[in-house]
């Protein structure tokens, strides 16, 4: 509903109901991604939305680059190869998603628009689904990161796909991009909610080398959604969730211009990878670690961390400044 779910803003795109809470309309007036580029490591971005594609330049967002590559190996029994050769295509509708509340264009359709508007996007399909069980999966990941590491012009890394278990494989990627300076953010988790109360922070989000980030209710900072986890190592909290309805941001669907919404810690996670490419955008000379210490002194929570929510609500605009 206008003016409840969302603001019409312009040239004509709908601004999602949460983005005043991170006081992301005032950052804008002082950067919008430009010359940042986000690594979105997902279920690929559906060919079909064009908000992705062809009119990923549109209105107010010129001038960058939208890729599309997919490091998830086809499917094989004993070593023959079963599957099709995987595409950048999404499966799922998951990484278009998050995609969509990272980058998507402000623009002239009345599409969702994303957080940094004017980012460059790389989207990366390694896995099948937002769990990362299949062993193929896992090779998927590994090698997005180091894809990712390997890329002087990527900056910022967002994946918004977990485990319960940990893996060895994909901890040695995070590392070794880490050590390229590369700012990470993984989901913090999100399940059914009979797994949400009592299970913590999943896998890789619960490695220190990457900000794990979780999604918290319009009406109390201090709770998780319905379905997101928290922890201990969580860093950063996303309001995503209204208490009254269960509304979730907005974002771009599988095709169209209608909006979709998406929930959980997933959304948490781009919407804080786009706040990170504002902040870039707008200190190009800062390293990973002054753009990590400015979103951190201007969350709510700082300078005491909170166990469970990490340093709270991220705030755009005092990031900005």
């Amino acid at each position: 509903v206008a003016g409840v779910d969302y603001t019409n803003i312009i040239p004509n795109a709908k601004q999602s109901w949460n983005y005043t809470y991170h006081k992301i309309p005032q950052a804008w007036a002082k950067s919008t991604g430009a010359g940042v580029k986000i690594f979105v490591i997902d279920t690929g971005a559906e060919f079909d939305q064009d908000n992705l594609g062809t009119a990923f330049n549109q209105g107010s967002s010129s001038g960058r680059t939208v890729e599309k590559i997919v490091t998830l190996p086809r499917s094989t029994f004993l070593g023959i190869p079963t599957g099709p050769v995987e595409t950048a295509d999404d499966g799922c509708g998951h990484g278009t998603s998050m995609a969509g509340v990272a980058a998507a264009p402000r623009g002239t359709d009345g599409a969702a628009v994303g957080v940094a508007y004017n980012s460059n996007l790389v989207t990366c399909r390694a896995g099948a689904d937002v769990l990362i069980d299949a062993s193929r999966e896992v090779t998927g990941v590994t090698n997005a990161y180091t894809n990712a590491a390997n890329r002087a012009d990527v900056r910022i890394i967002s994946m918004s796909m977990g485990r319960i278990t940990g893996s060895s494989q994909i901890s040695d990627a995070i590392n070794y991009a880490y050590g390229k300076n590369k700012l990470m953010f993984c989901a913090a988790g999100t399940s059914f909610g009979w797994t949400a109360g009592w299970y913590g922070v999943i896998f890789p989000a619960w490695l220190s080398k990457v900000n794990a980030v979780t999604g918290v209710r319009d009406n109390n900072f201090n709770q998780h959604c319905t379905t997101c986890h928290d922890g201990s190592e969580t860093d950063f909290t996303i309001v995503m969730e209204k208490a009254s309805n269960e509304r979730h941001p907005l974002t771009l669907a599988m095709s169209g211009n209608a909006p979709s919404t998406v929930g959980g810690s997933s959304v948490s996670t781009a919407t804080a990878a786009g706040i990170a490419a504002l902040v870039w955008s707008r200190f190009p000379a800062y390293t990973r670690d002054q753009v990590l210490n400015k979103l951190i002194s201007t969350s709510a929570n700082y300078p005491n961390k909170n166990g469970s929510y990490g340093w709270g609500n991220m705030n755009a605009d005092a990031a900005t400044n």
